[in-house]
């Protein structure tokens, strides 16, 4: 804990931006700063008399290579980003949970009444009463706490929001009721747990894998209840590069069907072949059978499936390249990657919505604009969202500006691959 009248002090001077540099970049010290104290402000003033605080941070992801596979058992890289869910916190001794989060109602939870809530379905409650049923159920202690969290991870970008969330409720119960001995991988998977049996929602393990871990993260999910995590050594800051998101417009509300939709189809194929996922069966199990398949399985479906084993295969090949400091090699497999998932894939439009294809639009442009110099792909689960281009520094500002004037004035931002995955942010 950090005294708060020692903590303004500490935010006036330079002893405390070696932390600031790690998380955020040295572009963005002095913004951070000011968000902090204006989030310590905020505590203050929803529990006054509070003297002391701790402050916790779990990063945003983005999916780097592998769409949709790790719903067939394959592999992914991703990447924590500089966009985190941000808490100020202090201990409670009663077992209840009081919890602030900017533009949502008051949380307020007792940690001795777990028990699923259907009320609660799709709401933060529901993801922090699920974080501490798990977490209790493993074993592991829970109790009280009050926060306020704040948090700049864009909600439909793909960066994963609600991941970072569940992280961050995770970081904050292991620190001060665990001495910090839940591992980052058990952290992925009580978030997990939490999203799908007590908020509603069906995901995998991508997401909080990487926020809890940090930095460029492989994952392969052959065995799901223990996925073989890999953090890959590649420093991007010296690439030259810059990491662009673009958000195209269009609402997810409607699109769960078109995601369902797309895990059931490779899910058939393997069906058809008396499994459950794709990962049990070769690409080439696939390609000779090609024929018995399309009386069992549409042709979108077969599609899909070597979209996975291809895509699949490229995660090998991007973390090799990484860690062989080839990124010239890394880029190209991005591209790749990006054409599987328009092409084979398809889920870079709704075909419910056909005139509607905002993602396909950056995707040409970006085309245009990076072509041999850069490289650009949808971003995670598509159908509508955003698109990831890695873009020369010296294109950056053309870049920005291009797709700003097609898609919106705030629709494209860069981020920095942050190394720290969900910590106790150590301000001195």
């Amino acid at each position: 804990m950090i005294r708060i009248n020692q903590l303004y002090k500490v935010l006036d001077s330079h002893s405390s931006e070696e932390i600031f540099v790690r998380l955020y970049g040295e572009q963005g010290v002095s913004q951070q700063k000011q968000r902090y104290r204006k989030l310590t402000e905020w505590f203050v003033s929803q529990f006054p008399g509070r003297q002391e605080v701790e402050f916790y941070s779990a990063p945003g992801r983005t999916e780097v290579g592998g769409n949709h596979t790790d719903h067939n058992a394959g592999r992914v890289l991703a990447a924590a980003v500089d966009l985190d869910a941000l808490a100020a916190v202090m201990k409670r001794e009663d077992g209840f949970i009081h919890l602030f989060s900017e533009g949502y109602p008051v949380s307020v939870i007792n940690t001795a009444e777990l028990s699923i809530v259907e009320e609660e379905k799709y709401t933060s409650p529901a993801l922090i009463r699920g974080v501490c049923a798990w977490m209790k159920e493993l074993g592991y202690s829970i109790g009280g706490f009050e926060a306020c969290v704040t948090s700049n991870v864009l909600k439909g970008s793909g960066l994963s929001s609600s991941a970072a969330y569940e992280v961050l409720i995770g970081t904050i119960l292991n620190d001060l009721y665990n001495q910090g001995k839940i591992t980052p991988i058990v952290l992925a998977q009580i978030g997990q747990y939490a999203e799908n049996r007590y908020f509603g929602k069906p995901c995998g393990l991508m997401d909080q894998t990487t926020s809890a871990v940090g930095g460029f993260v492989t994952i392969d999910f052959k065995d799901f209840s223990h996925p073989l995590v890999k953090k890959v050594d590649f420093d991007f800051t010296a690439s030259g590069f810059s990491l662009a998101i673009v958000d195209t417009g269009g609402s997810h509300a409607d699109l769960n069907e078109d995601y369902v939709a797309l895990e059931a189809e490779m899910k058939a194929v393997a069906k058809a072949f008396g499994g459950k996922v794709l990962g049990e069966f070769t690409k080439e199990r696939v390609l000779e059978n090609i024929s018995f398949l399309r009386t069992r399985v549409s042709d979108r479906a077969i599609l899909r499936a070597l979209h996975f084993y291809d895509d699949d295969q490229r995660v090998v090949d991007q973390v090799k390249a990484l860690e062989g400091n080839d990124f010239s090699r890394f880029l190209n497999l991005v591209v790749e990657s990006g054409y599987s998932s328009w092409m084979l894939c398809q889920n870079c439009y709704s075909t419910r919505h056909v005139t509607e294809q905002g993602i396909s639009v950056g995707l040409a442009v970006s085309q245009n604009l990076l072509k041999g110099r850069g490289a650009w792909r949808v971003h995670g689960g598509g159908f509508a969202g955003t698109v990831q281009a890695f873009v020369p520094n010296d294109l950056l500002p053309l870049y920005v500006d291009r797709m700003r004037t097609i898609f919106g004035e705030k629709s494209c931002y860069t981020l920095m691959i942050r190394s720290a995955g969900s910590i106790r942010v150590e301000i001195c």
